[in-house]
């Protein structure tokens, strides 16, 4: 056997989990998450529901590999990160792209965000907050965080996911239309200064940028940019902040820009 006829069993299985996962989105978006059920989505993608168990395993692995599929839809449609632009102008345009997803997508932006599945984060939603973080340390690279980048990243995402979760929760015809950008505007005057660290932004916006940008230290080895890098989290951590910090979240300090 060929190692090209070896792999068609793999490749077949995985082109009829995509069928399987396309089907079940559509059902999701038509009808809402009743509508996906093991015989409807079968019978939408014309098989069995045995091959769905086969795959998926239950409803739920399907229902996830769905939201997987929804984060990956999303990542897809944003732009590409741009230099030389204002980082907190990028973070808006993300911020709106998010909204915008949302309410064109109820039922999956729901299911995405509206049902999480503690430790079990898929990779596609990973990606997506690894993309937020990247705008974030943009932010803090130009001097103009004032709060340590990962609650910086935490806290726009947990409201622009409450503003959308808030306005679906309402008729379009009810919605306020000034929600987003008012709640937006709340984040970045509670995360960033007017200006650089130079110009008056502090000691924790003067951290967060030298972090941004540890991977120029070539001086440095990798241990000691780990460490000046813990050095400079206690700094840019509040006394309240108990949370684990973020070194975790990058494989190295320049990692994550």
């Amino acid at each position: 056997m060929s190692e090209q006829d070896d792999a068609s069993p793999a490749t077949g299985r995985a082109r009829t989990r995509e069928h399987v996962v396309r089907a079940a989105a559509a059902l999701l978006a038509d009808g809402g998450r009743d509508a996906v059920s093991t015989r409807s989505v079968a019978a939408a993608a014309g098989t069995q529901p045995p091959t769905i168990y086969r795959l998926f395993g239950d409803k739920a692995g399907l229902l996830g590999a769905v939201a997987e599929h929804g984060y990956a839809t999303y990542l897809a449609a944003k732009p590409p990160a741009r230099t030389g632009v204002d980082p907190v102008g990028e973070l808006r345009a993300g911020w709106d792209l998010h909204v915008e997803f949302g309410l064109a997508n109820p039922a999956l932006f729901s299911l995405m965000y509206g049902d999480p599945r503690p430790g079990e984060p898929c990779e596609a939603a990973v990606r997506g907050l690894e993309v937020l973080r990247a705008k974030v340390d943009a932010v803090a690279a130009a001097g103009r965080l004032r709060v340590d980048t990962g609650h910086a990243a935490r806290l726009m995402h947990a409201a622009a996911c409450g503003v959308v979760l808030t306005l679906l929760a309402s008729s379009p015809e009810r919605r306020d239309p000034a929600l987003s950008g008012a709640a937006f505007d709340a984040v970045i005057a509670a995360t960033t200064t007017d200006g650089p660290a130079a110009a008056g932004g502090g000691p924790v916006a003067a951290a967060n940028a030298l972090r941004a940008d540890l991977g120029a230290l070539t001086a440095l080895t990798e241990a000691e940019r780990s460490l000046l890098d813990e050095w400079l989290a206690r700094t840019t951590r509040g006394p309240s902040d108990g949370g684990p910090d973020e070194r975790t979240a990058r494989a190295s300090p320049a990692g994550s820009s």
